[in-house]
């Protein structure tokens, strides 16, 4: 082994692409309906490759977590804060009975298998993966009045239980949030994600990326006019004021005429007509038989998004706004959605419009340009990434990780983690407000989750594994065994509280509020995987950020009470 040894000293990062590879590979074999995942597989495969002796830059660790945790909070800030109120009690009481549940377990475990304090701070650590309890435990220690000796000892037992539980600490919390919860709760994370996030977009139906419906909506059809020919294209797209239709071309002896209003459509005359599904059906009396394959008939509509920013339209309602604009403006354009902060609004006469809401508008390009100009800004799609607003969100949130507030003598930082979380929660609002900069294409967004989440994960395994097996040889499975029991027993108590007193009835939201309260990162990110979806991260995000303060807390207690 010493030949990888000298490779992986060479290249550490070839150890952490190798453990990524392999721990996704490993993540995708189901054992009956068991299935590891791609974050706890790597987890696992790094803490293989430890063995063989393998130093990473704990920096590396410190920029991949940034990035997972700064993108899952640009992600759902929209939907994070306007979910901010009564609703969010039940995640501040969960992560609160996950702490108390936590600080009992770790107590009744080491008076039961003899753990010293320092021991018993450290499996609280590792088990409940918040190591600010080393930092908080080991400065109660050393206020204890001990010899210098045996606070060193102490202080020594604290980092020791921390390598020892940490990584099923991690392990551990995927399996209660991604498989026992699941099937204690008899729904998947997947569906229970797609039914709140259909919920939430007011009965809208959700498509994932690669689906569309069969029978679209808006629709175009060619017509072989041999209706009325006293008619005008004006009579035809008035014929009823409920269903609007617009005839985009107009063929005529095998030659095109310029569409206009007042356009006197003849026998034999070739019509596209395009318009909503309904209203295209409805008038094809008026317009003829609908014929196919003719040259020249085919034309490009687009569908585009534009910020509304023109005040005339603000805080008025849809119909205000019909009533507003003349069929000349509104012509040849359908307004397929309107959403405000990521949420999509209904598309009804009583609708209240806001400046900032987006609007999605499809027809032909000249139409869509001009009446682009009257709405607002056009976000034009674009798979770049705003590295400025990205950096400058990132350079915040560390920032505010900096700050420090004590509670006596116990300092209280949100940490690099929750201060990134936070910056993302608010720089993904305010992008969401100003969506004319600031980008971050979902692709990009998925990529920083998944690497930074996974990389992490990996660097926690290869930087402490080696350390944690040899820690057990000499010291016996006992701190093992306490430090799974610390893991699961508070997750699984928790569980049941908040089904059974706390009524969570959804699996996906249930899932990301249980990670979020033991601040379980790695089991997190597989409840991202499963749910496909954000709906998990908004739970998430509260009870995280409490869970950052709460379990903080249980170092100076648990070195007072053992």
């Amino acid at each position: 082994m010493e030949w990888l040894h000298e490779l992986f000293k060479k290249s550490p990062e070839m150890a952490l692409f190798l453990s990524l590879a392999v721990g996704y590979w490993i993540g995708k074999i189901k054992f009956g309906k068991f299935q590891l995942g791609g974050v706890a597989g790597s987890l696992l495969v790094a803490v293989i490759v430890s063995q063989v002796g393998v130093q990473v830059d704990a920096g590396v660790k410190a920029v991949l977590f940034a990035l997972f945790i700064y993108a899952v909070g640009f992600e759902s800030g929209p939907q994070f804060f306007s979910s901010l109120g009564k609703q969010s009690v039940k995640e501040i009481i969960l992560a609160a009975v996950m702490a108390a549940t936590g600080l009992a377990t770790v107590v009744v475990m080491a008076k039961l298998c003899g753990l010293d304090k320092g021991l018993a701070a450290g499996v609280a650590a590792g088990g409940l993966t918040q190591s600010a309890i080393i930092g908080t435990a080991g400065d109660a220690i050393g206020k204890l009045g001990l010899e210098a000796a045996e606070t060193a000892r102490l202080q020594a037992n604290v980092a020791i239980g921390y390598a020892v539980t940490y990584v099923f600490g991690s392990f551990g919390a995927i399996i209660v949030c991604v498989n026992i919860l699941p099937k204690f709760m008899g729904r998947t994370i997947r569906d229970d994600a797609i039914a709140a996030e259909t919920a939430m977009q007011a009965g809208v139906k959700v498509l994932g990326p690669d689906q569309e419906e069969a029978a679209p909506s808006l629709v175009g059809r060619i017509y072989e006019f041999v209706a009325d020919p006293k008619r005008t294209v004006a009579d035809i797209e008035n014929a009823n004021p409920a269903t609007t239709i617009t005839i985009e071309r107009v063929k005529r002896d095998g030659k095109f005429v310029e569409v206009s209003p007042e356009l006197v459509l003849r026998q034999g005359d070739i019509v596209l007509a395009v318009g909503r599904r309904d209203a295209v059906v409805a008038s094809a009396p008026l317009l003829g038989k609908e014929v196919y394959g003719v040259d020249g008939m085919e034309l490009t509509m687009q569908k585009r998004e534009i910020v509304l920013t023109n005040k005339e339209f603000d805080r008025k309602t849809v119909d205000e706004i019909r009533k507003l604009t003349t069929g000349g403006v509104r012509h040849g354009i359908f307004v397929v959605q309107l959403s405000r902060m990521g949420k999509v609004l209904p598309m009804k006469p009583d609708t209240v419009v806001q400046t900032g809401d987006l609007v999605s508008i499809f027809g032909a390009e000249q139409d869509v340009k001009r009446v682009a100009t009257i709405i607002g800004d056009v976000i034009v799609p674009s798979a770049k990434t705003d590295f400025v607003y990205l950096g400058a969100g990132l350079v915040v949130g560390l920032l505010v990780g900096l700050l420090s507030v004590k509670l006596g003598n116990i300092p209280l930082t949100l940490g690099s983690g929750g201060g990134a979380l936070l910056s993302g929660l608010l720089f993904g609002w305010y992008r969401a407000k100003r969506q004319t900069f600031g980008a971050l294409p979902p692709s990009a967004v998925q990529l920083l989750k998944d690497l930074g989440l996974a990389g992490f994960v990996v660097v926690v395994g290869l930087s402490s594994g080696l350390q944690a097996v040899q820690t057990i040889k000499q010291l016996g499975l006992t701190i093992f065994g306490v430090g799974v029991v610390v893991t699961i027993v508070p997750m699984l108590l928790t569980m049941l509280f908040g089904r059974y007193v706390l009524r969570y009835d959804n699996t996906a939201v249930f899932a990301g509020a249980l990670s979020g309260s033991r601040s379980a990162n790695p089991a997190f990110g597989e409840v991202l995987t499963k749910a496909e979806n954000s709906i998990p991260t908004v739970p998430f995000a509260i009870t995280y950020a409490l869970a950052n303060v709460f379990l903080t807390l249980l170092g100076p207690l648990i070195v007072a009470l053992v």
